[in-house]
């Protein structure tokens, strides 16, 4: 299966801004609109190398808004897919107040499959978390046919459009496929979260808040390998089928920020342990049997190969990081899209 129409949601962001530069690279043929809302996650400035470019397009509009998927779809030619990342992913922000994470996650999935469905789209890629399993202990690993039991309202809403998904397969017929993967890293991170914030503040010698005891684990993909992975799955992956995405790299976030402090030659006494998160996941580990073995897909990038890179990246790219942490990289599409919404302030490090 090769689209030759794709609707990206969420292209602005992390991942998604990832994704595209990975589909300009290898599948340069292809008709791309980025559909994004660009709220304080999304970033245009990620994007700027496609602009212009024959066969992409990025229309400003919010996936909670029928007016607005349905001018992405006019957008598209040909036979569609959909690969859906939008979505509001900071648990700390999630505990301050699930509302958000409800009307994006939650009825702006919604929205978009009924939308895919009355397109009669060729493949539905919907983009989770392995955070909507709970949380580990000291063993085991999570497989597709594990519980779903989130334990945050990031994750409880990320799980509900997981099962909405699910239901459109079983009642409909659709082409959806699920997604999980394990916490990402790489370029155009937004710095809220562990790995850049650690280096951005490490750089400029001021403290690194870290979690309580700093022991909960985590299981750490490389955004490339992420996205080569997704967009395996959409072109091999079975309708109504969930793989997981893991980088079979599992550290506390404690010797996460170890490794970054001795990659940047700096002290471990920058390191200050804040109050616990309330309802903290222990640890996260992912059983990738599955993906490997139906589609082939295998992480290519080392962990002692790509966190120095990562961090090499943020370091070149200063300017990048010190528009994102002021605000100012909203200016950029300012004078195109009108006034932004406000600036949400920084939290401390997710997961």
């Amino acid at each position: 299966m090769s689209p030759r129409s794709i609707l990206v949601t969420g292209g602005a962001g992390f991942i998604g801004s990832n994704f595209l530069h990975l589909l300009g690279e290898v599948r340069p043929d292809w008709r791309v609109v980025n559909l994004d809302a660009l709220t304080y996650a999304g970033n245009l400035e990620n994007l700027s190398r496609l602009e212009g470019r024959a066969g992409y397009a990025f229309v400003r509009g919010d996936i909670t808004l029928e007016s607005d998927v349905e001018r992405a779809f006019q957008a598209c030619a040909g036979p569609v897919s959909v690969l859906h990342f939008a979505a509001e992913s900071h648990v700390d922000r999630s505990i301050q107040s699930g509302v958000p994470f409800v009307r994006t996650n939650v009825l702006g999935t919604q929205i978009l499959l009924d939308a895919s469905r009355a397109r009669k789209v060729e493949r539905f890629l919907h983009v989770s978390t392995d955070e909507v399993y709970g949380s580990l202990g000291a063993s085991g690993s999570f497989s597709e046919t594990t519980p779903l039991a989130p334990n945050s309202p990031y994750s409880a809403s990320k799980a509900a459009s997981d099962l909405l998904v699910r239901a459109a397969v079983h009642t409909h017929g659709f082409p959806g496929i699920v997604t999980r993967c394990s916490n990402n890293y790489g370029p155009y991170q937004f710095p809220e979260k562990l790995i850049p914030l650690m280096i951005a503040n490490a750089g400029e010698d001021r403290e690194l808040p870290v979690y309580g005891d700093g022991l909960n684990v985590r299981d750490w993909l490389y955004v490339r390998d992420h996205c080569e992975a997704l967009l395996a799955v959409l072109e091999r992956g079975k309708p109504g089928e969930v793989y997981n995405i893991g980088g079979d790299n599992e550290y506390p976030n404690l010797a996460i920020v170890k490794l970054i402090l001795k990659e940047l030659g700096k002290p471990e006494s920058l390191i200050r342990f804040v109050k616990d998160r309330p309802g903290h996941d222990r640890r996260y580990a992912i059983d990738a049997h599955k993906i490997r073995a139906e589609i082939g897909w295998e992480p290519r990038f080392t962990f002692e190969a790509a966190l120095p890179e990562t961090i090499r990246w943020y370091r070149s790219n200063r300017a990048w990081l010190d528009r994102v942490r002021s605000g100012a990289y909203r200016d950029y599409y300012q004078r195109q899209y009108g006034a932004p919404g406000a600036v949400q302030a920084p939290l401390p490090p997710d997961r």
